[in-house]
């Protein structure tokens, strides 16, 4: 059985899991390698009910951030109400996200997006905390505001632009994480995207309940799943599944500033 599986990026506050969340992060963590979690959120109601389930087990860490997609009904001290829940938690969240730009579905806000996206970054910037980054079908106006606020430390999570963007990203020192994608037998230019990102910027996410690897497609993604994103990196790079595991591992608690022994 492998070990050191860090899932860098889940939603087990997602309706997918609301019957069995805790008892499904116990199993796999008791049972199937699974040694942390980061419960990535979406907006502040979001954040709050991560917390709450971060706070019950010690191997669940969370971010705190609204999504792109989250902007309706935005309330005006959205920024202080997210850095009031980081400081007050801040054992518990370690990064501020998701955040970014999402031009995918018709009637989006660009100039919304973009405005809460600086805003969020600029509290990363002050409170000193990496961001999780969310990004489709906005490359352009992604990069433009990552080179607005360089020196903050990020993660591209769930990567699906070209290895030529991913020198770009790579560039301002970020990491880049995969899910089940590279799985895919469509993937090459995940896989070209993966072939240039070296091992100590690369983590390991499974974007659960969604994005579920080969052979486990159309079911229920969870974390115990990583292991086949480590075997087809190890694939790639010429390495151990385990020792994927051990690297991305470690690149997660340096990452987010968690402290293991």
């Amino acid at each position: 059985m492998y070990s050191n599986i860090f899932d860098t990026h889940s939603h087990y506050t997602d309706y997918a899991f609301i019957e069995d969340s805790l008892s499904l992060l116990d199993d796999i963590h008791m049972n199937k390698g699974v040694k942390l979690v980061m419960c990535a959120t979406v907006d502040i109601q979001d954040s709050i009910n991560a917390l709450k389930l971060a706070n019950q087990r010690d191997y669940i860490y969370c971010s705190a951030g609204i999504h792109p997609e989250n902007l309706d009904n935005l309330e005006k001290d959205y920024i202080q109400t997210i850095e009031s829940l980081i400081v007050k938690n801040s054992d518990k969240i370690k990064s501020i996200g998701e955040i970014g730009l999402d031009y995918h579905y018709e009637g989006y806000n660009a100039e919304l997006q973009r405005e809460v996206f600086r805003n969020q970054m600029q509290l990363a910037k002050k409170l000193n905390l990496p961001v999780i980054i969310h990004s489709r079908n906005a490359c352009e106006d992604t990069l433009e505001i990552l080179k607005e606020y360089q020196g903050i430390k990020g993660v591209m999570h769930c990567y699906s632009y070209s290895h030529e963007v991913a020198k770009d990203i790579l560039k301002l020192g970020y990491h880049i994480s995969f899910t089940g994608v590279i799985t895919f037998k469509n993937s090459k230019k995940a896989i070209k995207s993966l072939e240039v990102v070296p091992m100590d910027k690369l983590m390991l996410e499974t974007d659960c309940p969604y994005m579920s690897p080969e052979p486990f497609r159309g079911q229920r993604c969870d974390s115990s799943m990583i292991y086949r994103m480590a075997e087809k990196v190890a694939e790639v790079k010429g390495l151990e599944p385990q020792q994927v595991l051990d690297i991305t591992y470690q690149n997660g608690l340096n990452f987010f500033n968690i402290k293991k022994d």
